[in-house]
């Protein structure tokens, strides 16, 4: 069957569905590509990278939907493009159902199947295949980076022969992908961040990442279904707007991004705390799409308030870096196909018994299957308040007498086992094999306690127990060296050398993993 990857219509969409890389991937999986001529260019993928990659060149929109079975796009189709759509075809992009009904209904006439890349279920095995992360992170690189551009100071804080700099202080609403992402990025640059989300188990999340988590004194829990967030209340909200005037008339960057599935955009922003920013304070509203969580956003522009303050509202930071885009993107749209095509044959199945599958295809056949059933496994669990009943110093002393007893029960039950296996086998051993039998369990019993004894101080543990046996090794070799077989003074150097190159290697290894947590 044919893959084929259209060139995107809608207005300052510069991302491809396929790469060349992914194609290969594509054709790996029994697929012949195809591509739309220039679909590429914006991504700066040209018509010859594909060339070279195996992938047909359709010279027009018409021959490619038409030569194709299967579709990647990044938009959902538009209304100009249902007249290409053939009877039957899979379709996989983004779809966004919930908001898009009148467009499911329109392309369930053409008994298709669509595979919404928005409705990919938040479970572990289907993280490879989440797009919304993969563009939420890019999006939350780049909305620093727009901030940067229209900020009138550095980030990082400056003590020069003119003056002193103080470092920008930079707010983050929303601890999603794309709001760690923006932490990351402005923390990389040198400012103070601070983030606040709804749900508390982000904190130290946010904490790890170096920034300062804005605690609500507020007894509630905003973690909604897969992880999201859910509506807060009419306290919550009061107790939050505090906080949010409290902080408005110091930060200098605002980045909002809270959502909440299937709804519009909470305002979290409103014009008030506009006004109290300071002239040349710059607010990124990454929710703009769907309605802004800032009072005064508007959707693809960005303005100036009467105060100076920079209002930015575009719907397209993922397009604006087309080509790291396209690489994510279809890298889950490959890895959906590679779901979809157990049997590497080149021959789509479309499992509704899978919680993947199932999650994404909002139509099958022609049929409307969204919204979809919960799936059977929930990765992200929600956070309770419930604390860990902490054991009292005599638990933790009895259960360490019992431990202990426990293990003196197996040690005497194995030295019985041993002392027994040694009487029958020198019953009818030679006297000679048993002198060597005693050494070698001597030998194995000494071994054992010497090496599961040594410190890791430097090493991590199994570094350090490869080190000891190589290091007994070595000083069993340098024994056996002295007798007069040269066979055995061979096998001992040979021993020799490969445990030194051992012992070597771990030390080296052990050095680099030092080096990665030193500063240059």
């Amino acid at each position: 069957m044919r893959i084929g990857s259209p060139k995107e219509i809608f207005k300052g969409e510069n991302r491809v569905a396929m790469t060349p890389d992914s194609a290969k991937h594509l054709q790996k999986l029994g697929y012949e590509c195809i591509i739309e001529t220039g679909a590429g260019n914006n991504s700066n993928f040209s018509d010859k990278d594909y060339k070279e990659a195996g992938v047909k060149i359709a010279k027009t929109k018409e021959q490619l939907w038409k030569e194709s079975d299967i579709i990647l796009k990044v938009r959902a189709p538009e209304k100009s493009e249902f007249s290409t759509v053939k009877l039957g075809q899979l379709i996989i992009s983004f779809i966004w159902p919930g908001q898009n009904k009148a467009l499911l209904d329109s392309l369930s006439k053409k008994k298709v199947t669509v595979q919404a890349m928005d409705m990919i279920p938040r479970i572990s095995r289907a993280q490879k295949m989440d797009a919304l992360s993969s563009m939420a992170n890019i999006a939350g690189y780049r909305a620093v980076i727009e901030a940067g551009n229209q900020f009138g100071r550095f980030f990082t804080g400056q003590i020069t022969a003119a003056g002193k700099v103080p470092p920008a202080k930079i707010l983050v609403i929303g601890a999603g992908v794309a709001g760690l992402a923006a932490i990351g990025t402005a923390q990389s640059m040198g400012a103070i961040v601070r983030a606040f989300d709804v749900r508390p188990e982000v904190a130290e999340q946010i904490e790890s990442m170096g920034a300062e988590f804005l605690m609500l004194d507020f007894d509630s829990d905003g973690t909604g279904e897969g992880g999201y967030a859910k509506p807060a209340s009419k306290e919550f909200i009061k107790k939050e707007m505090e906080l949010f005037r409290a902080q408005a008339p110091e930060i200098d960057i605002v980045i909002t991004t809270a959502l909440i599935p299937g709804m519009p955009a909470p305002k979290l922003w409103p014009a008030e705390m506009v006004d109290l920013m300071k002239p040349g304070s710059v607010i990124v509203d990454l929710a703009a799409e769907q309605g802004g969580n800032c009072d005064v956003t508007v959707p693809n522009k960005m303005i100036e308030t009467k105060n100076k303050v920079k209002v930015i509202g575009y719907t397209d930071l993922p397009s604006r870096m087309a080509t790291q885009s396209s690489n994510l993107y279809s890298t889950n749209t490959r890895h959906m196909i590679d779901d979809l095509t157990p049997e590497k044959n080149g021959i789509p199945y479309v499992n509704m018994e899978d919680d993947v599958i199932r999650g994404a295809t909002v139509l099958h056949k022609g049929e409307i299957t969204f919204p979809p059933p919960k799936p059977k496994i929930v990765a992200i669990a929600k956070h309770t308040n419930e604390k860990v009943k902490e054991k009292t110093p005599e638990e933790i002393n009895k259960e360490k007498i019992e431990a202990e007893k426990k293990s003196g029960r197996l040690q005497a039950m194995l030295l019985i086992i041993g002392a027994c296996l040694t009487w029958y086998i020198g019953m009818y051993a030679p006297p000679e094999f048993m002198q060597h039998f005693i050494v070698f369990i001597l030998s194995c019993f000494v071994g054992y306690q010497v090496i599961w004894n040594v410190a890791h101080s430097l090493h991590t543990p199994l570094m350090a127990v490869t080190n000891a046996i190589s290091s007994i090794i070595i000083l069993g070799a340098l024994l056996q060296m002295k007798t007069d077989n040269d066979i055995v003074s061979i096998l001992a150097l040979v021993s020799i050398f490969i445990a030194t190159i051992n012992i070597v290697g771990g030390f080296m290894v052990t050095k680099r993993m030092l080096a990665m947590f030193q500063r240059s």
